[in-house]
């Protein structure tokens, strides 16, 4: 999919691939309940945490760690998926930060960084994100981004606690301008 050793910078953040070694650390940071309530994976516990993170170490997507440059702690996740190089399009998702980092600009900020890989390093046509539609910061933040909200698929993903959700879909497109953060 990706290089395995991919990692995307800036003067803030650090995004570096998910490491095994990382599991132990990241279960401390998601032991929040309210931070799993839009999520697929319940992550508050080690078999949550490995199920999410198997995504990664298959290769179905890439993952992140995200990495406070100051500080050298882990503020949460955040991956690429869904890549077809044929149609030019990938997605960025399977997102969550901690609650220390949520507010603080962290979010627009990697999403800037991947933003600009995928346009100008995989020469991507299409970014695609999506989230449940009963999520309105993550919604709100897609769209301070600068992302088209695109539509909602009915009954689309099944979640933590066996309720099924309705997928909203955003998108950037080659050449649409996004907030650098």
């Amino acid at each position: 999919m990706l290089a395995k050793d991919l990692v995307l910078q800036n003067e803030r953040i650090l995004l570096r691939p998910l490491l095994q070694e990382d599991l132990p650390r990241l279960l401390e940071l998601t032991q929040d309940p309210g931070l799993w309530t839009y999520f697929t994976h319940d992550l508050r516990t080690p078999a949550g945490l490995e199920a999410w993170a198997a995504g990664h170490f298959s290769g179905d997507r890439f993952q992140f760690m995200v990495v406070d440059q100051g500080s050298q702690q882990l503020l949460g996740s955040t991956g690429f998926g869904n890549y077809f190089p044929r149609d030019q399009r990938i997605e960025i998702g399977w997102t969550w930060l901690g609650r220390a980092a949520q507010g603080t600009g962290t979010n627009m900020e990697m999403k800037s960084l991947m933003l600009a890989y995928a346009f100008e390093e995989l020469g991507m046509l299409r970014v695609e994100f999506k989230t449940d539609v009963l999520n309105l910061p993550a919604r709100k933040a897609l769209l301070r981004l600068g992302a088209t909200e695109e539509g909602i698929l009915r009954s689309h993903t099944l979640m933590t606690h066996g309720r099924r959700r309705d997928t909203i879909y955003y998108s950037f497109l080659r050449g649409e301008k996004w907030l650098t953060g």
